[in-house]
């Protein structure tokens, strides 16, 4: 079992954004206290078109486990490394309408805040803006006790829910302290569903996992494992209350009970590792054990469960500390080549340039080519935009996959629609006649077809300029130690359970 006391406590730097606060716009922000969504209907089904074209985008692979069903509301919580991305990836995969909770900027935004209104997300005011002065503590509880009780009744009226407990974006190994608000909110949620009749929510702790987060177009698995049940801790007066829409704080001891109880429910679901080159390390073990069953892995999701697998058997396996050097360094050498474990072969030596990576780069390159004018027109500036926005960005490092991310999903809603607009603007069709309308629907349709079939090509040429750098590296002395640390480590991999 993970232990909580332990985990980094860590107030987020603030960015730039961060420091825009609108008072105004905070106090305005939708709200509900009886059990309905704040959130409009139509915008969140458009909202989970977007994302599904956001991830379609910057992911080559996706997985998901089927989540656990539910007849009552569930709050999904998950660490918080790859920014907007980590939310999006979870409301992708429920059906249940999500009400979300964010950081105040990402609600009364230009643009991001305009969408995150339209489907109901809810302000919270942290510790930092008010040490930061942004805002006063009195203000701060107001905000945060109103979306804390719309996030309960929603909850409580069969909704989901996605929060990152941590209650802030990083970029470590492992998981930070939780905060408390998605603990308050679950137990209030429970609270109010049992005195309106309604069956109860739960907790589901969710794993977010990729090949490597911050690299485009890299894989990624969602998993649910088995969800917390929330204890009911109000007597039948102060449930009476809080259905009434009165908060009511629940006692200390429950809150942190069950923050614990989350805190050992999401922790394995992370890299759980004291730095990512142990992580690497591990992730390399697993890869060379599956090699020599003659099982390699075809999937993010068994090289995630093996990886675990090796962490958890051999947590107290002397052993494993002897070769976790040797380990390290090998994984260390391909990840400054930007390379990963799939670039080992069956024989345990780098995977060799051959004919079949040659005609899938000319595969790629024809793709690429039959597709470049739509997929420029249609991408281009959008793609340029999300670039300089991540180089010029203070969020860290994962605004690269939120800016991306962002752009694939406005693309589909506001610039395609913009571009075939300003297409017909220029030819002689009229924009409200039928033959207008029809049009613009063919070139929005043209454009995501052409930058799924440009994708496509791009993985292609990715893979031969990946094999290209492999050929490199064999020839190095990096390559040369790569080798032998490799030999050495599967003399020993007996001694791992």
């Amino acid at each position: 079992m993970t232990d909580s006391s332990s985990a980094p406590e860590i107030l987020p730097e603030l960015s730039a954004a961060a420091h825009n606060f609108n008072r105004k716009k905070l106090e305005k922000a939708p709200h509900s206290l009886d059990g309905s969504h704040p959130g409009n209907y139509f915008f969140g089904q458009i909202f989970r078109i977007m994302i599904s074209s956001g991830t379609s985008i910057i992911f080559r692979t996706f997985e998901s486990d089927k989540i656990p069903p539910n007849s009552g509301g569930r709050i999904s919580v998950a660490t918080h490394i790859n920014g907007l991305v980590d939310a999006g990836v979870m409301i992708k995969t429920q059906k249940k309408r999500i009400i979300s909770l964010g950081r105040h900027d990402l609600i009364t935004g230009p643009i991001i805040g305009w969408w995150s209104r339209r489907n109901g997300a809810q302000p919270v005011l942290r510790k930092a803006e008010i040490e930061a002065g942004l805002t006063d503590p009195e203000f701060a509880r107001k905000i945060n006790d109103r979306s804390m009780l719309t996030i309960a009744n929603c909850l409580a009226g069969g909704h989901g829910s996605v929060i990152m407990p941590e209650g802030k974006s990083h970029q470590d190994s492992k998981l930070h302290a939780l905060r408390t608000g998605a603990a308050r909110a679950a137990l209030v949620a429970a609270a109010i569903a049992n005195e309106r009749g309604n069956p109860p929510p739960v907790i589901q702790p969710t794993g977010l996992h990729w090949r490597t987060h911050y690299w485009f177009r890299t894989g990624c698995f969602v998993e649910y494992p088995k969800p917390i049940k929330i204890n009911l801790v109000f007597d039948k007066a102060e449930s009476t209350r809080l259905a009434s829409g009165e908060w009511i704080e629940p006692s200390s001891s429950a809150v942190h009970d069950l923050k614990d109880q989350m805190f050992n429910a999401i922790s394995p679901l992370t890299p759980d590792s004291p730095n990512w080159e142990t992580f690497r390390a591990l992730k390399l073990i697993a890869n060379l054990k599956a090699i020599n069953n003659q099982q390699p892995f075809t999937t993010l999701r068994e090289e995630v469960l093996s990886t675990r697998n090796i962490r958890a058997n051999n947590k107290d396996n002397s052993n494993l500390e002897k070769i976790l050097p040797e380990a390290i360094e090998a994984a260390e050498i391909l990840h400054s080549h930007n390379l990963d474990c799939s670039s080992i072969g069956a024989n345990h030596n780098l995977k060799k340039l051959n004919l079949k990576s040659r005609i899938k780069a000319i595969i790629g390159l024809l793709l690429m080519t039959f597709t470049l004018i739509p997929s420029i027109l249609g991408s281009g500036i959008q793609s340029i935009l999300a670039r300089y926005m991540a180089e010029k960005s203070d969020e860290g490092q994962d605004a690269r996959t939120t800016y991306f991310f962002l752009a694939g999903i406005f693309s589909p809603i506001f610039f395609w629609p913009l571009i075939s607009i300003l297409v017909i603007a220029i030819s002689d069709l009229t924009l409200l006649s039928i033959s207008g309308i029809v049009a613009v629907i063919t070139i929005i349709f043209s454009f995501y077809f052409s930058s799924l079939i440009f994708l496509r090509g791009y993985d292609l040429w990715s893979d031969y300029s990946t094999a290209l750098i492999r050929a490199e590296l064999s020839k190095s002395e990096d390559g040369a130690r790569f080798e032998l640390l490799i030999k050495n480590l599967n003399s020993q991999l007996g001694l791992l359970i």
